[in-house]
């Protein structure tokens, strides 16, 4: 009874043990996607704070992706050979490194502030340092510092776990990982409707607000807490064991193939990368063409849909007039919440019917271009370019203008002395943006802060009939009343358009499992997985950034020279540019797609008919052997002696007789 007690209290000691490992681990996973998320929903402040165009912004996004597969192979083959849980909690500490190193900004504050008033060209030089730089270091070593958790993290549970468990931990495991993006979301938007030296300046004395092209929020509150975050949960892992005991009686159990939330099993990549015959598989691999024109399909797809998610919110800035929060915010409440739903519905879809392969390519093709319809429709939902004077329209407000750099002046500001490099915009009551007081000919003003107003402004009584307002106040004009319902359509149109696509990601991804042999799966998920990471998570980022900044109207110039971040884009153009490349690439895959599965069909119409041909002719063999056992069956009948009647009766009568003798 001792032994037996004993033994109980070690099993659910392990259980214990395991729903902690369990629970703490997916904890791990979605801190690592809230930090990934913040990074992206904070893309606009660090532009803004560092003065960087959108291509910088677009390759610091992209650092991530450089460091985390640089180290990817060697630290799964390595962590899988030592202390797992350890290695999680060194990959955590890292993470939380990164993420600090990433709010770096008391220096910048200290050079842009101090060093410019003291000595021009020392600024000049100082200008030149990209303190950005540090930006993309951390957010590198955030990638670094991620390797291990997920690979490792599902590897540790699932060495040690039932194998009707495993599907369930890993559907724990995405369902929570997927909380880790909408609130990395709504912290960024918390962070940017605070301004960033909270704390250390006057608020009253701010003259912008958090709708101004010039607001920078606080984006390095939401890096501190992560990292504080990441900082905490690897406390745990340093104390776990090295291994966990085996459920149940479970002694030669295979370690089941885990997939990771991004679809990569590093273990096995390091596992082929060992063995002599990976060449063999890879070439097996890529010659299989459904797996093939699949993977190019994947590769526009993913690109796509990383410019897209990283420069959404900036998209909703620019076009519909929204602040960073807010854009943040109905991303997080809206469009996240709609994946998860769809993504579930997606797999119930392919539980519940047991669709085949054609059938879970077709799914995925069909609710992938309905997605893509009503990605058109999004041409449709704009807004018009504000109305400022010498960069959209003309100052007397009734003509469009292209852009330059000598239509910024009038002949009502030419005397003023004005400098075409300050943008510190007011709006007059006409509707009209001018780029700053003096280029509107103000001649004095009222009021602090944000309620300053400018009066006697010549450009705004030479523009409109005698007796109108020649006052203007602090920040751009808002858009037209119309513009807030093309945005109402605009969310529809997106969260719609999420939910539809993400029906068709469970199927696609099955897909790939299902169009290769078995032997070549992992190999196949890993590759796929690294090619479309290493070709559409890095350079994605920086051509949709660089393509943006070809639509800037006003770039912001730096304290110390140089060109800033832009204050004001072409929103037509902009919607053009962006849309257009997210359609043509999405149009694009489609060819892919639709190639896959007429090679799908004909494949699985083949075995089918292969499978029939065969069932055919073991049913004709059956036939004929039955009919030739028929005659010889007839023969060995007629060959057995026949009794007649009689004796058989006297057969019987003998055999009772015999019975009766017994008895007595």
């Amino acid at each position: 009874k001792i032994n037996l007690k004993k033994k109980e209290l070690c099993w659910t000691t392990f259980y214990l043990l395991q729903i902690f490992c369990n629970t703490h681990r997916d904890k791990v996973i979605s801190l690592k996607a809230l930090t990934g998320t913040y990074m992206k929903s904070s893309i606009t402040q660090i532009e803004r704070r560092f003065d960087l165009s959108s291509t910088h912004v677009g390759l610091i996004d992209g650092s991530f992706e450089m460091g985390n597969l640089l180290f990817l192979a060697m630290v799964s083959h390595f962590g899988a050979q030592l202390h797992r849980p350890r290695f999680i909690a060194a990959g955590c500490l890292l993470m939380a490194i990164g993420a600090l190193l990433t709010e770096y900004k008391i220096s910048y504050d200290m050079v842009s502030l101090c060093v410019c008033i003291l000595l021009l060209s020392a600024c000049v030089r100082e200008s030149s340092s990209h303190m950005w730089i540090y930006v993309f270091l951390g957010n590198a070593l955030r990638g670094i510092g991620e390797t291990p958790v997920t690979p490792l993290g599902i590897s540790y549970i699932d060495d040690f776990a039932k194998a009707e468990n495993s599907p369930f931990y890993i559907a724990c495991l995405q369902t929570i990982t997927l909380l880790g993006p909408m609130f990395g979301f709504l912290l960024g938007s918390y962070c940017a409707k605070l301004y960033v030296d909270i704390g250390y300046v006057d608020m009253e004395s701010i003259t912008i607000t958090p709708k101004d092209s010039r607001w920078v929020g606080a984006w390095w509150m939401g890096f501190f807490v992560s990292s504080s975050l990441l900082l905490i949960s690897s406390i745990p892992f340093w104390f776990l064991p090295r291994s966990l005991p085996r459920q149940g009686d479970e002694k030669d159990k295979p370690t089941p193939v885990s997939l990771t939330l991004d679809g990569i099993d590093s273990y096995f990549i390091v596992s082929f990368l060992c063995i002599t015959g990976f060449l063999p598989s890879l070439k097996r691999l890529l010659g299989t063409p459904a797996y093939f024109l699949l993977l190019c399909g994947s590769i526009l797809k993913f690109n796509s849909f990383i410019g897209l998610f990283t420069f959404k919110a900036k998209y909703m800035e620019q076009q519909f007039g929204q602040s960073a929060s807010r854009a943040n915010f109905l991303i997080g409440v809206l469009n996240l919440p709609a994946v998860a739903v769809g993504i579930f519905l997606g797999g119930l879809l392919m539980r519940r019917y047991k669709l085949s392969v054609v059938s879970g390519a077709q799914l995925s093709f069909a609710t992938s271009f309905m997605g893509y319809l009503l990605l058109l429709l999004q041409f449709g939902t704009k807004c018009d370019n504000r109305p400022v004077a010498g960069l959209t329209v003309s100052y007397n407000g009734t003509q469009s203008v292209s852009f330059d750099g000598e239509m910024v002046f009038s002949e009502c500001n030419r005397d003023c002395s004005c400098s075409p490099d300050e943008w510190d915009p007011v709006c007059s009551d006409k509707g009209i943006t001018y780029v700053s007081p003096c280029m509107a000919g103000c001649l004095s003003s009222s009021g602090r802060g944000k309620n300053t107003v400018f009066h006697n402004c010549s450009c705004v009584s030479t523009s409109f009939p005698p007796g109108s307002s020649t006052s203007v106040r602090l920040g751009q004009c808002p858009h037209a009343k119309d513009c807030s319902r093309s945005f109402t359509s605009y969310m529809a149109v997106s969260v719609l358009s999420s939910f539809i696509n993400s029906l068709g990601a469970t199927p696609g991804y099955m897909v790939i499992i299902r169009c290769i042999s078995p032997d070549l799966k992992s190999l196949a998920l890993g590759i796929q997985a690294l090619v479309t990471r290493t070709l559409g998570g890095i350079p994605a980022p920086v051509y949709f950034g660089a393509l943006i900044d070809s639509t800037c109207l006003k770039w912001s110039i730096k304290k110390c020279g140089g060109r800033g971040a832009c204050r004001i884009y072409d929103s037509n153009m902009y919607r053009v540019i962006f849309l257009g490349l997210i359609t043509c690439l999405s149009g694009t895959s489609y060819f892919f797609i639709i190639a896959v599965i007429i090679l799908l069909k004909r494949q699985f119409w083949k075995t089918d008919r292969e499978t029939e041909l065969q069932q055919v002719k073991a049913s004709k063999r059956s036939e004929i052997n039955a009919q030739s056992d028929a005659p010889e069956e007839r023969v060995a009948r007629s060959r057995s002696p026949k009794l007649s009647s009689g004796t058989k009766e006297c057969i019987v009568l003998e055999k009772d007789l015999e019975g009766l003798g017994e008895i007595s």
